[in-house]
């Protein structure tokens, strides 16, 4: 029998055409589609690419395997130093929906923040919902930590244990990274003993939290257009993060919320809080530091002057920039006290 070979371009417009009889249920323009049958599409809006940097960067990447079987993996940042640096453990943002630490935006920031700042980065690779709602994500946070104190013990990994101060570790994200990063805190705090790691503490940019009352914030401020948050992308990444029947005054999207966990008991780190003074979440972001100064708990906050959310990665305007190196120099602060 002859072999048939099939047209690759019919093979697209089947595909197409299978995607066009599917029902959406949810749905974030340009960056996701979910299916009533579960299918999920995600586009390729931002680039992915691999650990590799040019020289003049001063940084050098690479990419771990923290758990093959759920694929949790990291890319870790190291500026060219003979020093052994402090390490932040860093999450992406994205809704806990969309993202990866291969993003182009999040290569490029991280390293410029490693080389800034002279730390050491570990930006990990955490599983994304809606095929893996809340807990998924903060399972994974806690799983690179317990990971990387088994590299810290066993000193197998050589290039973490030569560049790496483990007593000196930083919890840190932006958006929905800096929600995963105070919730793996909150894990953390249950587990017996975490030495030789020593959690000195946390950074939380635009911290993603949400509620069912509405803020000013959310209310009035106005978005330009292409917005990295708008209100109605809020609500849709948590209807698709948060567990069924769920709604945002879940302790996982409020942390001010009746049931959600004691701040009094969550380990005693200072906290700085990043807020974006066009954003949408400033209001959530302040009453959260509010929350925390009430609860006796140690935080300082800075508001960025005319930038939205995700301005560190996502804008290219001179304000932004400005902005970025002023947040570099807080965070560098921060951890070198």
């Amino acid at each position: 029998m002859a072999a048939m070979t099939l047209d690759p371009s019919l093979s697209l417009q089947m595909a197409a055409k299978e995607s066009q009889q599917r029902v959406v249920s949810e749905e974030i323009d340009g960056l996701i589609k979910v299916y009533k049958d579960g299918h999920v599409e995600r586009p390729d809006i931002v680039p992915r690419v691999t650990c590799s940097l040019p020289p003049e960067f001063g940084v050098t990447s690479r990419d771990l395997i923290i758990d093959k079987h759920t694929n949790i993996w990291a890319r870790l940042y190291f500026p060219n130093s003979h020093e052994k640096l402090p390490l932040m453990v860093y999450f992406h943002g994205g809704g806990f929906c969309v993202g990866s630490a291969s993003w182009s935006c999040y290569h490029e920031f991280l390293a410029k923040l490693s080389v800034k700042a002279n730390c050491a980065i570990l930006s990990v690779n955490y599983r994304l919902a809606p095929e893996n709602p809340l807990p998924a994500a903060y399972e994974d946070g806690v799983k690179a930590f317990v990971w990387l104190r088994q590299q810290a013990l066993s000193r197998d990994n050589e290039l973490l244990t030569s560049k790496c101060n483990f007593s000196s570790i930083f919890l840190a994200g932006d958006s929905a990274g800096a929600n995963i990063a105070y919730n793996v805190t909150i894990r953390l705090s249950g587990l017996a003993n975490l030495r030789p790691l020593d959690l000195k503490g946390l950074i939380l940019i635009q911290p993603f939290f949400g509620g069912e009352s509405r803020t000013q914030s959310e209310k009035y401020m106005v978005q330009p257009p292409r917005s990295a948050l708008t209100l109605a992308a809020s609500d849709t990444y948590w209807r698709l993060s948060l567990p069924a029947g769920a709604n945002r005054d879940h302790p996982w999207s409020n942390p001010v919320a009746k049931g959600a966990a004691k701040m009094e008991d969550l380990p005693h780190v200072p906290t700085m809080v990043c807020i974006s003074e066009m954003d949408i979440l400033k209001d959530r972001n302040l009453e959260f530091c509010a929350a925390m100064g009430s609860a006796g708990k140690k935080v300082e906050y800075v508001v960025y002057k005319g930038v939205g959310h995700a301005f560190q990665i996502l804008s290219k305007s001179s304000i932004s920039q400005t902005r970025i190196s002023e947040l570099i120099c807080h965070i560098k602060s921060f951890i070198r006290r």
